[in-house]
């Protein structure tokens, strides 16, 4: 595997992620954001932010697959979120720990930035998810 987390001395230590990805692959994935869509278009999980992170994943597995990559392989993580707050911490935890689950993923997360966000593109949307993935 071509990428190795970190928790370095000197920075907080992060419980959900890992502060820094080193990567050492040749061939970069960027993976436009995911959103709580089945592949022909259905919603899913309207009102339930759990429910739509584990879509976001499950989508982003599909597209790690479609380069030869899969979630070992992803160096960084950006979420944007609507309204986001503290509070909802625990329900986009929970997704992920679900989707994780379903896709046998055990590594540690890479570096993830969340972003609060007004809204995004369609008004059931609370999540958006997207990767950049680095492969030999």
């Amino acid at each position: 595997m071509p990428i190795t987390l970190a928790n370095p001395d000197g920075l907080p230590k992060v419980d959900l992620y890992r502060q820094v990805a080193i990567a050492t692959g040749s061939k970069l994935v960027f993976i436009a954001g995911q959103v709580a869509r089945t592949a022909d278009g259905g919603r899913v999980g309207e009102g339930d932010l759990a429910a739509q992170v584990e879509q976001c994943y499950l989508n982003l597995a599909t597209a790690l697959a479609e380069a030869g990559a899969t979630f070992d392989d992803v160096v960084k993580l950006t979420v944007y979120l609507v309204d986001w707050a503290p509070e909802n911490m625990p329900r986009f935890t929970e997704g992920v720990a679900r989707a994780s689950a379903k896709l046998g993923i055990t590594a540690p997360v890479p570096p993830l930035t969340g972003i609060g966000v007004a809204a995004l593109a369609e008004p059931d949307l609370l999540v958006e998810i997207e990767a950049t993935a680095v492969i030999d």
